[in-house]
């Protein structure tokens, strides 16, 4: 009877895909947190023009309502950084608009995107050690699906939770790295790529095993885990199938290339190249941590066919 019941379980966990999801027509709002990757509150965005969450509500269309900052973690109390984080910052936000009649907006309705992990794991966080005491990934990756666990108390009941791109394919924390913006220091490349490899990965599973725990007690919630990792591992390795650009396609370098070396004399801080016009549209990413904007309507896209309650290959409905 024991192994009847431990099988019966296992199985649950193993086919998520037969959960059904939303309905076609039932999204027309969505609201969306995070950081960079998915802050639309300014021109240009973090790819240098209109982030994902613009286009997916053009082709929706859909009502946007956007809380994610940029160099946002999911708590500053684990991962400090002088950003709005989701949980001391943009949570609250959207609370206070809501408690107070500034936004309404029907539960049955609205979709909810969860996309944070880059700089929790990243420079000045996870990766070089400058975080909490004791605080590791389980800890940042509990702190992300906490957050959909405080949205569905407060009567949402659709979200989609992205999971943590391929950082190690970006040029940042890939292993022929160079000084940049975001790190000009000495640092051992090809450590970083291997320890950020493993953090993502171990991230994501950990991510999902929390989520199949949880979809099971959130009675009437809708939960899509949504595997950015794969997406941008296959444009990184079909280039072909996603960008359009009129240069060469390029997946290793970005439009917009910046190596910091200090020069004393001049003060100089170094050179930057930089793709212009369709040319931009041949890159994945767009400086040496964010997605391109043609990779940001690639997600749009895949974000917005998740929505409209269709099939998609990268999304698994775990409720």
């Amino acid at each position: 009877m024991v192994f009847l019941q431990v099988a019966s379980a296992l199985l649950a966990l193993a086919t998520p895909s037969l959960a059904v999801g939303v309905a076609p027509g039932q999204i027309k709002n969505f609201v969306t947190f995070g950081d960079s990757y998915t802050d639309s509150s300014y021109y240009p965005a973090a790819d240098g023009g209109y982030a994902w969450p613009t286009y997916a509500a053009e082709y929706g269309p859909f009502n946007l309502y956007g809380f994610a900052r940029s160099g946002a973690t999911c708590s500053n109390y684990l991962t400090y950084r002088p950003f709005p984080p989701i949980l001391e910052y943009q949570l609250p936000l959207y609370m206070n608009e809501t408690y107070n009649g500034t936004l309404h907006l029907n539960p049955e309705q609205t979709m909810y995107t969860i996309w944070i992990g880059t700089n929790d794991l990243g420079v000045n966080a996870l990766l070089t050690g400058s975080d909490a005491p004791d605080v590791s990934i389980v800890e940042v990756r509990e702190c992300a699906v906490g957050v959909l666990k405080t949205l569905y108390e407060s009567g949402a009941r659709n979200f989609i939770m992205q999971n943590i791109l391929p950082l190690d394919l970006t040029i940042l924390y890939s292993n022929y790295s160079y000084p940049n913006k975001y790190w000009d220091a000495q640092r051992n490349t090809t450590e970083w790529n291997v320890y950020m490899k493993e953090l993502v990965r171990a991230g994501n599973e950990i991510t999902l095993l929390m989520l199949q725990a949880l979809a099971p007690t959130l009675p009437e919630a809708h939960i899509a885990s949504f595997d950015s990792y794969g997406l941008f591992t296959d444009i990184y390795n079909y280039p072909q199938n996603y960008l359009n650009g009129t240069a060469p396609l390029n997946v290793t370098g970005c439009v917009n290339s910046c190596v910091y070396q200090l020069n004393e004399s001049t003060g100089d801080t170094g050179a930057c190249t930089v793709a212009e016009g369709t040319a931009r549209d041949s890159f994945m990413w767009y400086d040496e941590l964010h997605p391109s904007e043609q990779s940001d309507r690639v997600v749009a896209r895949e974000i917005t066919a998740v929505m409209k309650g269709e099939a998609n290959p990268w999304v698994t409905w775990l409720s």
